[in-house]
C-alpha cells in the first residue's frame, strides 16, 4: 500500500508582514481573485467551490480540509514551514493545530527556505525575508521543531523517525553539516534519529545519501524536463508586430499538460530513494504578471492514469517509506490543487481515491 501525501500551503490568513509588503488584508486569495484568461479556453481565475475562499485561522477550516482529504483516501498533509533565524512567518494555523489538537490527521512539516523577495510584483531582488544559515541557528532550529511538533502523536514518522524535508538544499552553505548537526542534536535531545529529506526541484537532483539525507523527494511539475513550449501561429506573430504587442507566448512558458505526463511517464527511476510525486494541473499566471508557467490541457482523467501508472510502478523501498507526494493540496494561485473547484469540482478527489485503489 502507498500512502498520499498532498502538500499544504498555509498562506491563507492575514498577517502583519504581509499587510506591510502588500496591503492590508492580503493572502493568497488576494491574487487568486484577479487572475485573468490570457487565451482562449484558458482555465483563470480558479474559483474554490465546497470550502469557499476559507481563512486557515479558523479551526473549523482546518478540520474540514482535513475530513475531505481523509474522505478521498489522503494520509497526510505536508505543510510548508517558515523559519528565518528563529522568526516564523505564516505559523498561526500550525501553531492553532498543535495548541488545540485538531484535527486529527497526519501532519509532517517542509521547511521553505527560500529568502522572501517581491516576486509577485516583479521585483525579485528585493529581499523582504532573509535566510542566514549558521550551526547556531541549525541547532535552535531543530530544537524548536523537535519540541514543538516531532513529539505531537500526530507527526508522521518512518521507523519512529520524525520526517522532516527541506525544500532547497542547495542554498545551504554546507548541507551535510546542517543534516548532522540537526541529528546529533535530536540525538541529545532525546529524540531519537530523524528521517530527512529533500525536494528535487530547481534542476538539482542528486543521490540524498551524499547530502546527509534519507531519501529525496520529487517534485512536480519539474519544468527542466525537456517539453518544448508552445509558440504562437504565424498569424499571431505577424499581428503582434504590427501592434508591436508582446505576445503571451514569449511573455510566459505555455506547455500541455498531457505530453507532459506522457513524457514523464518514461523517464527511469533513480539508483537511489526517492518518494514519487505527481501535480493535478499548474498554472501560476496570479502569482505572476509576465514569466508564468501555464500547463494547459489538464483533466482529472489524464491525471489518475497518471497516478495510477506511478501507484502500479512505484516499489517502496519498505513498508514504512511509500509515500506518494501530491503537489499540492491547496496551491491555488499556482492554479495547483485537489481542493474542489468550481469548473471541476471534487474530481480530482475523486480521481484520486480511485487511482489509489487502484493498487
Amino acid at each position: 500500500m502507498t500512502r498520499p501525501i498532498a502538500i499544504h500551503l498555509p498562506q491563507f490568513h492575514p498577517i502583519p508582514e504581509n499587510d506591510q509588503w502588500w496591503g492590508r488584508g492580503f493572502t493568497e486569495w488576494t491574487n487568486v481573485a484577479r487572475a485573468m484568461p490570457l487565451f482562449k479556453d484558458h482555465y483563470q481565475p480558479h474559483i474554490p467551490s465546497d470550502l469557499g475562499f476559507y481563512d486557515l485561522r479558523l479551526e473549523e477550516t482546518r478540520i474540514a480540509q482535513a475530513e475531505l482529504a481523509r474522505e478521498y483516501g489522503i494520509h497526510g498533509f505536508c505543510y510548508y514551514h517558515y523559519w528565518f533565524n528563529g522568526k516564523r512567518l505564516l505559523q498561526r494555523p500550525l501553531d492553532d493545530m498543535i495548541r488545540t489538537g485538531t484535527p486529527d490527521f497526519p501532519f509532517m512539516l517542509c521547511w521553505a527556505n527560500e529568502n522572501w523577495s517581491r516576486r509577485w510584483d516583479g521585483n525579485e531582488q528585493e529581499v523582504l525575508m532573509r535566510q542566514n544559515y549558521s550551526e547556531q541557528d541549525d541547532v535552535e532550529h531543530i530544537s524548536f521543531l523537535c519540541d514543538t511538533f516531532f513529539s505531537d502523536r500526530r507527526y508522521i514518522r518512518i521507523d519512529n523517525k520524525p520526517f522532516f524535508a527541506v525544500y532547497r538544499p542547495l542554498l545551504f552553505p554546507d548541507i551535510r553539516r546542517t543534516t548532522d548537526t540537526w541529528r546529533e542534536t535530536a540525538r541529545r535531545l532525546g529524540y531519537g534519529d530523524l528521517y530527512l529529506a529533500y525536494v528535487q526541484g530547481f534542476n538539482f537532483r542528486k543521490d540524498p545519501a551524499e547530502l546527509g539525507f534519507d531519501a529525496a523527494i520529487d517534485f512536480q511539475p519539474d519544468f527542466y524536463t525537456s517539453l518544448p513550449t508552445e509558440k504562437p501561429s504565424i498569424a499571431q506573430k505577424i499581428l503582434n508586430k504590427l501592434l508591436q504587442k508582446k505576445s503571451l507566448y514569449t511573455e510566459n512558458s505555455i506547455r500541455d499538460y498531457a505530453r507532459y505526463v506522457d513524457l514523464v511517464k518514461r523517464l527511469p527511476a533513480p539508483p537511489y530513494k526517492q518518494f514519487p510525486c505527481i501535480t493535478p494541473m499548474w498554472d501560476n499566471t496570479a502569482r505572476r504578471k509576465t514569466g508564468a508557467t501555464i500547463f494547459k490541457g489538464s483533466t482529472p482523467e489524464i491525471y489518475e492514469g497518471w497516478l495510477k501508472h506511478i501507484v502500479r510502478n512505484y516499489t517502496p523501498p519498505s513498508n514504512s517509506e511509500n509515500f506518494i507526494f501530491i503537489n499540492a493540496w491547496n496551491e491555488w494561485a499556482e492554479g495547483n490543487h485537489l481542493e474542489p473547484c468550481m469548473k471541476w469540482g471534487r474530481a480530482y478527489l475523486e480521481a484520486t481515491k480511485r487511482a489509489i485503489g487502484h493498487e
